[in-house]
């Protein structure tokens, strides 16, 4: 019980104590069943109880003035609008009479809601693009916290939140929920994830406590990603039709390698039959001087033949001098055809080279193809 002559110093004590009380605090004195003195702590944002209020029989602290002892109840949020747990102390006067009763009234805050002011300011800077945290009861955003990078200046203490933002749907299930929005909400893209806040009794809903990240640097990665696979893409296509090409020339190449060599042995067989004709040449001759020499000898009877003689040997000497050109134009060819032929070969070995490079080339793409597709997981994943 506390003495009437106690309540001058009581009220000093309540005033200095006030604002030292976590998660704030309401002291009230009423004489018989109204209020006649209120301090409220400065963090309280709230207005239930007022001097000259009239407290109903069943309040915590009418039950506790009528019975004579102190009384403890935890009040409903239905009553004061607010979860309070509020204790009465009855006051006697000189002749023990019970005149009236000195009240505290304490917010009854989920722990997360009591530390918040402690972890929230931390939390928010481990964040690497920065966070916006949020504490709400059942209405309205209770307490907020923005980082150095990031922060949501449409979300405020002590304002309702609409039925579209994250905690409602929290509320309505009793569950985690996650999100990403879009620009269109706050300037960026934003990711939302909201925690039920638990009565310890009831296990009832009695707030959210929200984490909101910006994902501005995630959907950058994202786009990206995503035209990096195209260019990847258009980029292999290309190769595909190169590697093509590269094997198409390869193929010609190497027909033209064989067609060089075919013009080689053409070329080699020119040169036996130029020699065969050479051959031919001294043979008629031979012939031609051995039929002059016969009709040298027949006389006036052989002198046609000697004719005839004359004339073969005139067809030998212009064969014969016929082959040095064909030999002159057959080591042309084959000159030509050499050279030809180291080109080709070179030209064979290029294309090779240009097969295995392409082939490499595919490879890489293909693999860089694979990391493009692995980016843009981990960019959905952010």
């Amino acid at each position: 019980m506390i003495s009437v002559n106690a309540l001058e110093d009581l009220k000093r004590l309540s005033e200095a104590q006030a604002d030292l009380v976590p998660g704030g605090v309401v002291y009230g004195i009423t004489k018989e069943d109204t209020m006649e003195w209120v301090k409220y702590s400065k963090s309280l944002n709230m207005d239930v109880f007022h001097v000259g209020k009239k407290l109903s029989k069943n309040s915590t602290t009418s039950i506790a003035l009528q019975e004579k002892r102190i009384l403890t109840q935890e009040i409903p949020r239905s009553v004061y609008g607010t979860r309070l747990e509020i204790i009465s102390i009855p006051i006697v006067d000189e002749t023990d009479k019970a005149v009236g009763a000195f009240s505290m009234a304490f917010p009854r805050l989920h722990p997360v809601a009591v530390a918040f002011d402690g972890f929230a300011p931390v939390l928010a800077q481990m964040f690497p693009e920065g966070a916006f945290l949020c504490l709400t009861d059942l209405e309205q955003f209770v307490k907020v916290q923005s980082s150095q990078k990031f922060n949501i200046p449409s979300i405020k203490a002590g304002e309702k939140f609409e039925n579209n933002f994250l905690s409602s749907e929290v509320i309505k299930t009793g569950k985690q929920q996650e999100k990403e929005l879009d620009a269109s909400i706050y300037g960026i893209p934003v990711r939302n994830v909201s925690f039920p806040l638990l009565d310890k009794d009831t296990s009832e809903v009695v707030g959210t406590f929200s984490i909101i990240t910006p994902k501005e640097a995630a959907v950058n990665l994202r786009d990206m990603s995503s035209n990096l696979t195209e260019n990847i893409t258009g980029i292999s296509s290309a190769i595909e039709e190169l590697a093509a090409s590269a094997s198409q020339i390869h193929t010609n190449e190497q027909e033209l390698h064989n067609s060089i060599n075919e013009i080689t042995k053409l070329s080699e067989d020119i040169n036996e039959v130029t020699s065969f004709i050479a051959n031919i040449a001294d043979a008629t001759k031979m012939l031609g001087l051995n039929a002059a020499i016969e009709a040298a000898r027949a006389g006036q009877a052989g002198s046609g033949f000697g004719v005839v003689a004359n004339e073969i040997r005139k067809l030998s000497d212009q064969a014969k001098s016929t082959v040095p050109k064909i030999k002159k134009l057959t080591g042309n060819i084959e000159e030509k055809v050499n050279i030809s032929s180291e080109k080709s070969k070179g030209s064979l070995s290029s294309s090779q080279e240009q097969a295995a490079a392409t082939q490499e080339i595919t490879a890489s793409i293909e693999e860089i193809t694979t990391m493009s597709e692995r980016l843009t997981e981990i960019a959905h994943q952010l």
